[in-house]
């Protein structure tokens, strides 16, 4: 091809595309039938796994949910019942007081035991702190802060004003308690 002829194509784009067609020959070979089936069975089997392993994930996050569901369903109960433990709590207190009401205090106590029991069977536990513990934000509520009598009971737990509770490794209530400064 002279320099006039390549100046020409390229200023045609017609021309151009020809020229290159005709320059330019690799030929693609098409696929057989063989391999052309491979192919797709190839594809076939990538998306059946896919399909499997999605299917998989779907059972195993239904089953933690569900199982989450069981638990929060137990947990709206157990932190219903919690005020009524208080309150038996407070009663047995006042009642210990009263040495005349011997055969009340254990009726009273045997109801509050079988309760205890009964809420411990499904999961329910005391979170058990003592006066004197370190005060750890994470694990207790402050209610108030008063000066500490003694100097080794300054950041620590002087008194409990309510217990906390966990239901089985979540704590559903915090303990609240009285720290010293």
């Amino acid at each position: 091809m002279s320099k006039k002829d390549k100046d020409q194509t390229m200023e045609d784009p017609q021309v151009k595309d020809e020229v290159i067609d005709n320059e330019v020959t690799p030929q693609t070979e098409e696929l057989t039938v063989e391999e052309q089936l491979n192919e797709d069975l190839a594809k076939e089997k990538d998306k059946f796994m896919r399909l499997f392993a999605e299917f998989e994930n779907y059972k195993k996050r239904t089953t933690k949910e569900r199982i989450d569901l069981f638990k929060t369903a137990s947990e709206d109960l157990m932190i219903a019942m919690l005020p009524v433990l208080d309150d038996f709590e407070r009663a047995l207190l006042h009642i210990e007081d009263d040495k005349e009401a011997e055969e009340l205090r254990k009726g009273v106590l045997l109801i509050y035991n079988k309760l205890l029991s009964t809420l411990e069977k499904k999961g329910l536990a005391k979170i058990e702190i003592n006066k004197g513990d370190t005060f750890n934000a994470d694990d207790h509520e402050a209610i108030t802060q008063i000066p500490a009598p003694t100097d080794d009971l300054k950041g620590k737990i002087i008194d409990v004003i309510e217990k906390g509770y966990k239901l089985g490794d979540k704590v559903i209530r915090f303990p609240k308690v009285v720290i010293g400064q």
